[in-house]
């Protein structure tokens, strides 16, 4: 939603209007007694990040937020796929936006999920965005899983060498 917000220049005033047409079902009868219960004027006056709070109350059962916080939190670079961890990670990261109340618990959430073999650079590098530590240990990533192939590629033609010679 904030993407349409955003792509559709809409002012933080009308926010509210804008994402309640877009509810259906339920959720908008959901919203319809609300704005009965409360009253027009004050409904309309929260903001966009209550609005999600109490939609995601209201519709996303304990049992599920604690499913996503348990796989949050166990979330690590299998192998050295950081480009994988890094869409799941953003994935999870906007499931369950309450998780990280502010950019830099996300970040060190996400260094924490990083092999051993970059861990340290990432954190020596102190990013402040996702986007800094997302693009610093993708490519620290390459350039080590670079490192090892040419290596691997020496080691190989040094052995294929030393066959040729005996």
């Amino acid at each position: 939603m904030e993407t349409v917000f955003r792509i559709s220049n809409c002012t933080m005033e009308n926010q509210i209007k804008f994402a309640t047409c877009t509810l259906l079902g339920s959720a908008l009868t959901w919203w319809n007694s609300h704005v009965r219960n409360a009253g027009h004027d004050v409904a309309y006056v929260m903001t966009w990040t209550n609005l999600k709070k109490k939609i995601t109350d209201k519709y996303c059962p304990r049992g599920k937020i604690k499913k996503l916080e348990v796989e949050m939190w166990n979330l690590k670079v299998k192998g050295a796929d950081v480009v994988s961890y890094n869409q799941h990670f953003q994935e999870l990261a906007l499931k369950y936006v309450r998780m990280f109340p502010e950019e830099l618990d996300k970040v060190e959430k996400y260094v924490s999920g990083l092999p051993n073999m970059i861990y340290e650079s990432v954190m020596a590098s102190k990013p402040k965005t996702m986007h800094d530590a997302i693009e610093f240990a993708t490519e620290l990533m390459e350039k080590k899983i670079s490192t090892i192939a040419e290596r691997q590629a020496k080691n190989k033609r040094k052995l294929d060498n030393n066959n040729q010679a005996q």
